[in-house]
């Protein structure tokens, strides 16, 4: 696996914006708790992994019908979908120094009721201590999801079929993808979200 940077400027894997809203005082502090509570870098990022990932609900697994977008947003509502779920993660990370992107794949949303191909949203990280980019799958776990923390063997939400048409993509970008968010900020509700997944990126159409 060969990951590819978007941008080779790390300092574009570090700001803020509306959406990855760092400066904003919960981000703040919970940065800091999960920043005290590890041993080093390496335990920060996995801290920070995990209370995103089994804290915060994926909006689909409990039936939440309410939008969240910004990385405030999803902190405050205590649920999001993949997509802005990893802009928490990356909002976190990024308030410690640590660089942070996005990745998506492109999936079946549902094998049975609705076989179509969609995107989703994960997380690029830089390991310091290993001079190495990680993808961190923060969607949350459930019955046959089983995403952990790795270094060596990535251990993502989902395993690419290539034969049914999924598509895998090692490159991390270091802003939310402009389609993306359209398709966040314009849907009402998570069910009409749900009628209108982004099935192409804006960076795709930028290439």
């Amino acid at each position: 696996m060969d990951i590819i940077l978007y941008s080779n400027q790390l300092d574009e894997y570090l700001k803020h914006d509306s959406v990855i809203d760092y400066d904003n005082k919960s981000i703040i502090e919970l940065a800091d708790v999960l920043f005290k509570k590890a041993d080093n870098e390496l335990d920060f990022i996995r801290k920070a992994y995990e209370f995103v990932r089994d804290n915060i609900s994926h909006s689909a697994d409990i039936n939440e019908d309410v939008i969240t977008c910004a990385a405030s947003e999803v902190l405050k509502a205590g649920h999001g979908i993949c997509f802005a779920k990893s802009h928490l993660l990356a909002a976190l990370l990024r308030c410690k120094s640590v660089p942070a992107g996005f990745c998506y794949q492109k999936l079946i949303l549902d094998d049975e009721t609705s076989p179509v191909l969609i995107y989703h949203g994960l997380n690029g990280v830089y390991i310091k201590e290993y001079k190495k980019w990680i993808r961190l799958d923060a969607r949350g776990n459930k019955i046959g999801v089983n995403a952990q923390f790795s270094i060596e063997t990535e251990q993502l939400a989902f395993p690419i079929r290539s034969e049914m048409g999924e598509v895998d993509s090692f490159v991390i970008y270091p802003n939310p993808d402009i389609a993306v968010l359209e398709k966040l900020r314009k849907s009402k509700t998570r069910t009409e979200l749900w009628e209108n997944l982004p099935t192409e990126l804006e960076y795709n159409i930028q290439c």
